[in-house]
């Protein structure tokens, strides 16, 4: 119960080196790949799931937003990996630290923006004041439109990162609690612990639609700028 709560949080480290590279990518050796012509029922299984989510996020493109399919892909798969890392025990979560969600979003949705000014200058510059803005607010308006634009992969960042930290720290309070009831109640030490396992199950969820929203936030605004 003494153990410090955001120590689970805290970058690991091997002989005083940073470890989470190293952490970052272990989950992508363990997605199964098949050398054989008949896959089998796992690789199928999720063969099928790609297909499945890179068809609902990719309908709405273009041409030319459907290039960043490959892209948007690699990033569900991958964010959905490094999230369920964190229901395992004595585990490091990258996903929860702000700094690896900013450097994800960021080039993201810069890529995005810059696309957009290219390829369609007039409609990226037309967001920023909305047809039929009375005259003496079109400054208010332009400045609330920029700031807007500009927070976007903060938002993003910040949106993952307190979903999986909030998941995290309930599910260390809600352990240390069983732990600390199992001495001195049976009965109430069962019911936290299905708490427990049923939060567990919520967190797993969480993981896989924190990974979802994230990449599909991203394809929005790739496709408000293509």
């Amino acid at each position: 119960m003494n153990e410090n709560l955001f120590a689970s949080f805290i970058a690991p480290t091997i002989l005083g080196l940073p470890a989470a590279v190293l952490i970052i990518l272990f989950p992508p050796l363990l997605i199964p790949t098949s050398k054989y012509l008949i896959n089998n029922r796992l690789i199928t299984t999720q063969q099928w799931l790609i297909k499945l989510t890179s068809k609902q996020m990719m309908t709405m493109h273009n041409t030319k937003g459907r290039t960043w399919s490959l892209m948007l892909v690699s990033l569900i798969i991958f964010i959905a990996t490094t999230n369920l890392l964190g229901p395992l025990p004595h585990s490091f979560t990258p996903t929860t630290q702000l700094s690896m969600n900013l450097a994800m979003a960021i080039p993201l949705w810069a890529g995005a923006v810059i696309m957009g000014f290219r390829s369609k200058i007039k409609n990226a510059l037309a967001h920023f004041l909305p047809q039929g803005t009375p005259t003496p607010l079109i400054p208010m308006l332009v400045i609330i439109e920029t700031i807007s634009l500009l927070i976007q992969p903060m938002a993003l960042a910040v949106r993952l990162t307190a979903n999986i930290t909030a998941g995290h720290l309930l599910m260390h309070l809600i352990g240390s609690a069983t732990l600390a009831m199992s001495t001195i109640n049976l009965p109430s030490t069962l019911i936290i612990f299905t708490i427990l396992i049923l939060l567990t199950i919520l967190e797993i969820a969480v993981a896989l639609i924190q990974a979802y929203v994230f990449t599909l936030l991203v394809s929005l605004y790739l496709h408000d700028n293509t």
